[in-house]
């Protein structure tokens, strides 16, 4: 209560009714794999040309993070984390610049096609002396053989390298143009972790212990030596990602569980193992509000050799798509198989900004999809819809779609991927929306607060058309009083609301019942 000790007009702000509740993202995705380049940490990216600045783009046979990348935004996808994947004792690249160590921004061995070079401002003072000093990086891609790229003599030579460039650096922490403020920095005096903006895509400049704020690097030009271990295979462990052997931060599905990534709302590994699969549902299931999308294996001919409820697990938390789809290469316009996951969480993503999270995400063009692994009829479909498999088809003059969407789940309450994705929707959303209600007074003039919070959010959801029902009362209902909580769960501060949806279901199975009708003969 406020305190009055003075004559005088006060006037209060009161709080009453109920506080909206925004709906939470659904269509920001997290892909993990093997990159050609860059940092382990997550980073969102929205765009492919993003992807490739900070990652590199095309690499190995088998490497299909930058086809999946491409192909979420090809179908609509907006946001997109991607998780570099790297062995446990994948290190960083790195070279001496005195007081300095200019380091790869990621592990791995492409941090030794890195030419980066140090040297005076091209900015200079009244007296005709540089005012700083200047960084450049070159990154070299592995065909391609490094050289000075900042000789002027090397100006012509093809292929040039992707470079980097800040000028102008300045070694007083006042100062706008402190190399602290503008380059990805870290003081080993104050932790290993990046201490400036996160700007760089490949360099990271170390300042040793002990030196003083004040100094500069020393000259230097010339490839980062030092370091630089080539990653190994990778295998489940590897996407878990916690901190092991010469890794010390966490990476993957590890990483994917702090904070700064909570809207994530769907995860997806292109072409991984059977381990690797089941980690990533597990993680889903323990997060409880994200989804993951699987590949079938790549060479399964044969449909009725699918069966991931047996072979993988059962769950409503991940959906499987089968067959791999054949697209141009990004890089080379060369035709390629890939696997589906990532042009699927594009349509995914295309369906919930178009039409809503509980619209299935079927029956929609795969953009960029060029011909399919294998073609699916009708008798394979058969086969493969009651396991949960969802097959991509070719539809003569409506092109290739997909054309399915159950999850992995044998409870039928849980076999469609949008009514998971809606009740993590919701659920997420109420979540995150009551937040304001713990330590409140626990009584009837707050249950009925928080009554019509949810009530005025689902409501909304219904009008939308996620909820069946031609009235509100049979969309969804909302008891938050004494018939659910008893006098014991009140003496230990629980306020228990019970929720009742009725979300709708897609029109898998659409039945005309064509008759002929006779008419009868005028009287």
């Amino acid at each position: 209560m406020p305190e009055y000790l003075r004559p005088g007009v006060f006037i209060e702000e009161v709080e009453r009714g109920p506080r909206p509740i925004e709906g939470v993202p659904t269509s920001t995705a997290a892909f993990l794999g093997a990159a050609e380049r860059g940092p382990i940490k997550p980073r969102m990216v929205t765009s492919y040309k993003e992807y490739t600045r900070y990652f590199g783009g095309v690499f190995g046979d088998s490497n299909f993070l930058p086809y999946a990348a491409s192909g979420f935004f090809e179908n609509g996808g907006k946001r997109l984390y991607v998780c570099r994947i790297v062995g446990e004792n994948a290190t960083p690249a790195q070279a001496e610049a005195g007081d300095f160590f200019l380091r790869a921004a990621g592990p791995g061995s492409w941090g030794l096609r890195l030419w980066a070079s140090v040297r005076p401002s091209t900015t200079r003072d009244s007296t005709g002396n540089p005012v700083g000093f200047r960084i450049s990086v070159a990154y070299f891609r592995k065909d391609d053989a490094p050289f000075d790229p900042f000789d002027p003599a090397n100006a012509t030579r093809v292929p040039q390298p992707y470079i980097e460039d800040y000028d102008d650096l300045v070694t007083e922490e006042r100062l706008p143009d402190y190399y602290g403020k503008r380059l990805n920095f870290v003081d080993l005096d104050k932790g290993p972790q990046n201490q400036g903006p996160d700007v760089s895509a490949l360099v990271v400049l170390v300042r040793k212990p002990g030196v003083a704020v004040g100094a500069a690097p020393a000259a230097f030009n010339g490839l980062l030596t030092d370091q630089g271990a080539e990653d190994q295979a990778l295998d489940s462990g590897d996407y878990r990602g916690e901190p092991v052997g010469l890794r010390t931060e966490p990476q993957g599905l590890d990483a994917l569980r702090l904070d700064p990534y909570r809207e994530v709302a769907l995860v997806y590994a292109p072409a991984v193992d059977k381990d690797t699969q089941l980690a990533i549902i597990s993680h889903c299931e323990n997060m409880r509000f994200r989804f993951s999308v699987l590949d079938a294996d790549k060479g399964k001919s044969n449909p009725g050799d699918l069966d991931p409820r047996t072979t993988i697990t059962d769950t409503s938390y991940a959906a499987l798509y089968y067959p791999w789809l054949a697209i141009a290469d990004p890089t080379s316009g060369a035709r390629k198989i890939v696997p589906p996951g990532g042009h699927i969480l594009g349509v995914f993503a295309r369906t919930d900004v178009e039409r809503g999270v509980f619209k299935a995400p079927a029956n929609e063009i795969v953009r960029g999809a060029l011909d399919l692994e294998y073609d699916i009829n009708d008798g394979h479909q058969e086969v493969l819809n009651p396991r949960g498999v969802n097959a991509i088809r070719r539809f003569p003059g409506r092109g290739i779609r997909v054309w399915g969407s159950r999850t992995l789940a044998s409870n039928s309450l849980w076999k469609y991927v949008s009514v998971r994705r809606l009740f993590i929707f919701i659920e997420r959303s109420i979540y995150e929306g009551t937040q304001w209600v713990v330590f409140e007074p626990n009584d009837p003039r707050l249950w009925a607060r928080v009554s019509d919070t949810i009530r005025l959010f689902l409501r909304t959801q219904w009008r939308e058309g996620a909820l069946f029902g031609r009235k509100e009362e049979e969309a969804f209902h909302i008891t938050c009083d004494e018939s659910v909580m008893s006098r014991d769960d009140i003496l230990n501060g629980k306020l228990i609301c019970e929720i009742g949806i009725a979300p709708v279901r897609p029109a898998e199975f659409v039945i005309f019942r064509i008759f002929q009708n006779t008419a009868e003969a005028p009287r």
